[in-house]
């Protein structure tokens, strides 16, 4: 099955709930674990507990396995393999983004069925060109993958490169969105080629609908309702 149609199916079994695992500092601290490798272990351990089969979707962010060295990204990847065998498909929050044989490697390393750190979808960045994403979404279909384009993201920085003008009178976010419409276009059952936007936004012009998934961060702490 596709990204898409899985993503579907699993929002019918679980609604459409994606929750993070975010383990920063103050999070492992609070929750009595400490701020070291084997409080990320157990960290880790309670969120696929609690999370895995009972939810749609689960986004473990990269960076903050990444800071604890090869030990930290051996522990995602322990992760990552426990979470596919439970039902819940796994968003890698890793905003990837680069060209040619890089970004190929990089859509190896998360999408290519074959390799340790697989996942059913990963966030990447379209802002060296939508055509530097070419490599990732060759991948993901080939794989029956997914990913999520940075599109409208709820930082305020994001502002004066997302609504900036192109030469075609569109903002890049748009420009952006349109291209994931065209590529999701005849899907059966909902494209595999979703966009990130951020559920603090507010009110937005944008026409947000691409025929796949989006996935809306924001929701608690950011101050997303």
């Amino acid at each position: 099955m596709s990204f898409g149609s899985r993503a579907r199916a699993a929002r019918n079994a679980y609604g459409p709930l994606c929750v993070g695992i975010d383990p920063h500092a103050h999070l492992l601290e609070q929750w009595g674990y400490g701020d070291n490798v084997d409080g990320l272990a157990r960290f880790a351990s309670a969120c696929v507990e609690a999370f895995a089969g009972r939810v749609a979707f689960v986004k473990p962010q990269s960076a903050f396995f990444e800071r604890f060295g090869a030990k930290g990204v051996a522990i995602l990847e322990q992760t990552i393999r426990d979470l596919r065998h439970t039902g819940s498909l796994v968003i890698l929050d890793a905003k990837r983004g680069d060209i040619g044989s890089t970004a190929e490697a990089y859509a190896q390393a998360y999408l290519d069925d074959d390799q340790p750190m697989a996942v059913d979808a990963i966030t990447i960045s379209p802002f060296l060109g939508f055509g530097s994403l070419e490599p990732f979404l060759k991948v993901a279909e080939e794989n029956d993958g997914g990913v999520f384009v940075l599109a409208l993201t709820s930082n305020p920085q994001g502002h004066e490169v997302q609504q900036a003008i192109g030469a075609d009178g569109k903002t890049v976010s748009q420009s952006i969105l349109d291209q994931l419409r065209e590529r999701n276009a005849g899907a059966a059952h909902g494209g595999s080629f979703g966009a990130v936007v951020g559920a603090t936004l507010g009110e937005i012009e944008q026409d947000i609908a691409i025929d796949g998934p989006l996935l809306v961060p924001g929701f608690g702490a950011q101050g997303g309702t």
